[in-house]
């Protein structure tokens, strides 16, 4: 807070040091305006600024005190930047380590100052909350089927491909697309439908703008359930994620990276996948003979 709240201070500053630059001496401007003059001598050594309307004034100053007498030395400060720098763990484990180290501090003190150093990651304002369903446990085919799409950068282009497995046969379906968006995402799954052979109860995807609102409630047309993972857990999709792999060392890797390439090998991929490729998540069956056995 200011030391003085008079709106007309700074002006009046201003007008004393015109006066003194006119010809007056300092004592007789500061008589003439009611104040010291040790205080028209201090004024005298202030720079202007421009205020209200363009007119030049001497501001007040704050009045808020600079230091805290409790406030963390830098020393402490520099420790507790440090160390969540060095093993980017949470307040709660950079408090314990510092501890150890004989740093005394408070919890809410490190939390505080990670805070100010923009050290603490939150989320976004602008991410929607997805209410997702319990994981349903993979027994049959259709059971638990994830969603997933790889992305690649050619140059200045960009395309995708979209890929789908059946957890439980680990049956597999993908496709390129030069764009993602719940509409793609939809017309993917019904391809998938068409080919797999057995019906989807349930699918699983992450929280990419092509899963979104949309895909959800027309997917609940075709009487599919929709669950989203947990944000930032792909380990949730790990068994697309690793089919992601897969496909990529197997497959794309080995051709030309374009649209056209990719599209033809994943054609020649797909049925060696399931049809040939034994699998040691399912007892070293293939997909296609475990849909035969257990279906």
């Amino acid at each position: 807070m200011a030391y003085s709240n008079n709106p007309n201070l700074p002006s009046v500053r201003m007008e004393a040091v015109r006066l003194v630059k006119s010809g007056w001496s300092i004592r007789k401007a500061a008589k003439h305006l009611g104040f010291s003059h040790c205080s028209v001598r201090l004024w005298l050594k202030r720079k202007p600024v421009y205020g209200w309307h363009g007119k030049l004034v001497i501001p007040t100053f704050s009045s808020r005190p600079k230091h805290h007498p409790k406030q963390l030395k830098p020393e402490t400060i520099d420790a507790i930047v440090k160390q969540r720098q060095k093993r980017n763990r949470c307040a709660e484990v950079v408090h314990r380590e510092l501890l150890k180290q004989g740093i005394i501090v408070s919890l809410s003190s490190v939390k505080r100052t990670l805070k100010r150093q923009g050290l603490i990651r939150y989320r976004s304002p602008w991410k929607r909350w997805h209410f997702s369903e319990s994981r349903p446990e993979a027994v049959l085919a259709g059971d638990l089927v994830q969603i997933d799409t790889i992305h690649f950068v050619i140059g200045d282009k960009r395309f995708y491909v979209y890929t789908l497995l059946d957890v439980a046969s680990r049956w597999a379906y993908a496709k390129t697309s030069l764009r993602i968006n719940t509409w793609n995402s939809l017309k993917f799954v019904k391809e998938a439908l068409k080919y797999a052979g057995f019906n989807f109860k349930m699918i699983q995807s992450d929280h990419g703008s092509e899963f979104s609102v949309w895909f959800t409630e027309h997917l609940g047309k075709l009487s599919i359930s929709h669950r989203h993972i947990r944000v930032r857990k792909s380990n949730d999709n790990g068994h697309i994620e690793r089919f992601n792999r897969t496909i990529q060392e197997e497959c794309l890797n080995k051709v030309n990276r374009n649209l056209k390439s990719f599209q033809k090998a994943i054609n020649e991929y797909l049925p060696y996948y399931n049809n040939q490729r034994l699998h040691l998540g399912i007892n070293y069956l293939t997909p296609l003979e475990w849909l035969k056995a257990i279906g």
